[in-house]
């Protein structure tokens, strides 16, 4: 009897702890093949790859991320962007997923550097409008050490009341695409988003600096980036790249 006491404690313990314990993202999955990881920009859900899902999911596994405090997802504590990478990792490997491509946009894609510099067991990486150290591109004289979560900027957006917020979101999204049919939903996006993960999640992605880690990566890198409003130019004088 002890024994079969034993036993059943273990296997209510295995239901309240599923062995996929990540708290970072919620993943939506469709289709079958080979699996594709849709990371999302910042405070975007999958929504924003919605005309190329369906398409994708004919040939593909989809695996469409919504990362913690963006949607409906709760926030998590911080730091915020090391602790999705590290589940992602986890999760890649619990569900056994082979030959795995990376489409990440804007932060998606950053995230998707990241985890190529550190594993080359990715097949392939598809980059939309996304950077190794986008705080090189924002900031002047950039140094991602010196970056910190307790800034004055950051309690200025803390402290924001919602109508103010929500007046900021809508003056930054005129600049974030030219679709101007697009742009109510990026204000939604931004204003659903928890504050604290909007402010300190950012700080995390500002403070990431790969430029000198993607140097590692060693599987395809498929690189889709916009002009508008910077230019050709400009963005060959920041990245050091090519730009087509």
């Amino acid at each position: 009897m002890k024994k079969l006491n034993i036993c059943f404690i273990v296997i209510i313990l295995l239901i309240a702890f599923p062995m996929q314990s990540q708290e970072s993202f919620q993943v939506t999955k469709t289709g079958k093949g080979q699996p594709i990881l849709l990371f999302p920009g910042f405070t975007c859900t999958p929504e924003v790859f919605s005309e190329i899902t369906t398409h994708l999911s004919e040939n593909y596994e989809i695996h469409a991320f919504t990362f913690a405090g963006f949607g409906e997802v709760s926030p998590i504590s911080f730091p915020w962007l090391p602790k999705i990478k590290k589940e992602i990792q986890s999760y890649v490997i619990e569900n056994k997923l082979k030959d795995v491509i990376i489409l990440g946009h804007s932060m998606g894609g950053s995230l998707g550097l990241w985890l190529a510099s550190e594993n080359n067991n990715y097949s392939k990486l598809i980059l939309i409008d996304a950077l190794p150290a986008i705080g090189a591109l924002m900031l002047p004289d950039y140094n991602s050490k010196t970056i910190t979560y307790d800034s004055p900027y950051n309690q200025k957006l803390l402290a924001m009341d919602s109508l103010t917020f929500t007046k900021m979101a809508k003056q930054m999204t005129q600049g974030m695409s030219l679709n101007k049919d697009k742009h109510q939903q990026i204000v939604d996006w931004i204003v659903q988003a928890d504050r604290k993960t909007y402010v300190y999640g950012y700080t995390d992605l500002l403070k990431l600096d790969l430029r000198k880690a993607i140097k590692e990566i060693e599987i395809p890198v498929h690189i889709f980036t916009a002009t508008h409003p910077y230019g050709k130019v400009y963005l060959q004088q920041k990245t050091g790249q090519l730009v087509e």
